[in-house]
């Protein structure tokens, strides 16, 4: 009589090894790793504050320098737990996919934008950028998110997930330097060639311009209904100095406007 052989049951979970010991140990591997992150982050950014020119390639390695020492704590803590066999690797499949299925999928999706942003760096660290909405320096990369700090000093954080999304707008892609506008309205019936040489010589004279061959000072006009618009367009030494010129340029560009009787325009740009 021929009979059916017992197939052996096998749990795919017995090659785990949680025990207060193995708890212990990953969150103490955590604690350290969340330290070390914090100091090395610390230590790059108070070189790159004092690197000059060099500041955003210093910074560049804040970002790397977390991932790196996450992923290594990860695979310490996934190594105390896990039998590198093929049961456990599918135990561990099947729990990150019902991890995944549970809510956390957009977690997940930011840590992948997180690696894409240190890997192919449309934005590093010092940065001004756009985000969506959003626009400012960027002072953080995170595994998570990365921090913009707005004009009006607002940190926003931006979930790394939304560079699969939304455009990314990067105004001087990791140099120290980077184009600013200052942008100035006079009435349409304003002398508009004395307007632009004004916003011109504000441009050349203010002390945060930098001039070179590559980067003259260019004045541009659009006309409209009910005011015309001059914007100064020049390079700022430091990214950091994109404001200080704008309101320099603009505050004594509209001094001379006063000085020299050239018209403001009667309706502001936002009720025209």
């Amino acid at each position: 009589m021929t009979g059916f052989v017992p197939v052996a049951q096998t749990n795919p979970l017995a090659g785990l090894r949680v025990d207060a010991g193995t708890v212990t140990q990953a969150v103490l591997v955590l604690v350290v790793a969340y330290v070390l992150a914090r100091l090395v982050a610390a230590g790059l950014s108070f070189v790159a504050e004092r690197a000059g020119d060099r500041r955003i390639a210093v910074k560049v390695f804040i970002p790397l320098a977390r991932f790196v020492i996450y992923a290594v704590a990860t695979a310490s803590i996934l190594g105390g737990i896990f039998q590198l066999g093929s049961t456990e690797l599918v135990a561990a499949g099947g729990l990150l996919g019902a991890a995944l299925g549970f809510g956390i999928k957009d977690l997940f999706a930011s840590v992948i934008g997180g690696l894409v942003v240190v890997f192919e760096r449309p934005y590093r660290v010092g940065d001004k950028v756009g985000l969506g909405e959003h626009y400012g320096e960027v002072t953080d990369v995170g595994l998570r998110a990365t921090r913009l700090v707005t004009p009006d000093d607002t940190e926003v954080v931006v979930p790394n997930l939304a560079i699969f999304g939304d455009s990314v707008a990067n105004a001087n892609a990791g140099a120290a330097e980077m184009l600013a506008v200052a942008e100035v309205h006079v009435a349409p019936t304003a002398d508009h060639e004395r307007a632009v040489d004004i916003v011109r010589e504000a441009a050349l004279t203010s002390p945060y311009v930098r001039l070179s061959g590559e980067h003259p000072v260019t004045v541009i006009v659009e006309d409209g209904p009910h005011y015309t618009t001059i914007r100064g367009k020049a390079y700022v030494a430091d990214l950091r100095d994109e404001f200080p010129f704008t309101s320099d340029v603009t505050r004594r560009a509209l001094a001379e406007f006063d000085a020299a009787g050239i018209e403001r325009p009667r309706f502001a740009p936002d009720e025209a």
